[in-house]
């Protein structure tokens, strides 16, 4: 367990208090997502419909997401790559075109060699290459590079909260 957050003041995201609280609650779910709310309530001393009631704003602030992370090659998602994208013109319109390509699982806009990175997650080769194809056919695209994943050895999202 981590260390409860020194107080500080509360800032708005979206509309929801990110206060000390809310915080230590992302934190806890960001450890383990299965918790129950009572659980949660013990751990930042609230009570379960109080947990169940700010979870419940997190999420529709989009603040949070509850999910199951996998390792997709156990899932029968042999191809996993991480595409380096050079564009053209309009940097958030061609952010915006990739992340709607199925396939496309994750995209960030950086600074350095590439504009955008893109990770992929395909059930094979032929579909890899139909991802690629589709990346590529986005008007501002310039050109693209592949880095496939060989083995998945790291994968956390608990980075806690600021």
């Amino acid at each position: 367990m981590t260390e409860p957050p020194e107080p500080g003041p509360a800032r708005r995201v979206n509309g929801v208090a990110l206060d000390d609280t809310a915080k230590r609650i992302i934190e806890v779910l960001q450890e383990d997502g299965r918790l129950s709310y009572a659980a949660i309530g013990k751990t930042v001393g609230l009570s379960e419909a109080a947990v169940r009631q700010r979870v419940q704003r997190l999420l529709e602030a989009g603040v949070v997401q509850v999910v199951g992370v996998t390792d997709p090659m156990t899932l029968g998602f042999h191809r996993q790559a991480m595409i380096g994208v050079r564009t053209t013109g309009d940097l958030n319109a061609a952010a915006d075109a990739v992340s709607d390509l199925p396939g496309v699982e994750y995209v960030v806009i950086t600074a350095g060699s590439f504009d955008l990175l893109v990770e992929v997650v395909a059930e094979d080769d032929a579909r890899l290459l139909e991802i690629l194809a589709d990346i590529r056919a986005v008007d501002t695209v310039e050109s693209t590079e592949t880095f496939l994943y060989l083995k998945l050895r790291k994968q956390t999202y608990a980075w806690g909260t600021r």
